[in-house]
């Protein structure tokens, strides 16, 4: 037989334990509840750190792929008008190449591009590099360009990648 007798201190004691555990389960809810908000704002900013990661990586190769194409247009452009081997006393300088450079990809929009003479100011028929001939007389003369591609991206477009790609090109005699 059970024994049911309770002496009155232990009812009261009894008593004073319910809420305790109710206030001990409160107090770990909202640690966790913290802990869990603490982890979903560190999940939120890399999700945004990797997605402007890609978004420069896309900007990088994007320029890279306006300079490629913008060569490729003038090496192939079959009408003779490839304005790298131009001599240089006809080279225009400075020459905004912008609108040579539309891609059909919404995502490679070019904000500028140029194509200019690199380091000759004086606009001097400069020896090739690596050119050995007999005499200095038969030496070869060439252009040294620079093709400069702009590509802005991110919010509000408000950063900007910039790609600086030299050419030496042997001009006609």
């Amino acid at each position: 037989m059970v024994n049911n007798t309770y002496n009155i201190s232990n009812i009261a004691m009894l008593k004073k334990q319910q809420g305790v555990v109710l206030v001990v389960s409160l107090v770990f809810l909202i640690a966790l509840t913290a802990v869990a908000a603490a982890l979903m704002q560190n999940t939120t900013t890399d999700m945004k750190m990797s997605g402007a990661s890609e978004e420069k990586v896309i900007a990088d190769q994007c320029a890279v792929s306006a300079v490629d194409e913008f060569v490729f247009r003038q090496i192939t452009a079959g009408s003779g008008d490839n304005e790298f081997e131009a001599r240089v006393e006809t080279f225009v300088g400075a020459k905004n190449v912008s609108g040579a450079l539309t891609s059909t990809k919404p995502k490679c929009f070019i904000a500028s591009a140029s194509l200019d003479l690199d380091n000759n100011p004086y606009m001097l028929d400069l020896p090739c590099p690596r050119t050995f001939g007999a005499s200095s007389e038969d030496q070869a003369k060439c252009n040294v360009l620079r093709i400069e591609v702009t590509r802005k991206y991110g919010r509000n477009n408000t950063s900007t990648v910039q790609v600086n790609s030299g050419i030496v090109q042997q001009v006609k005699p």
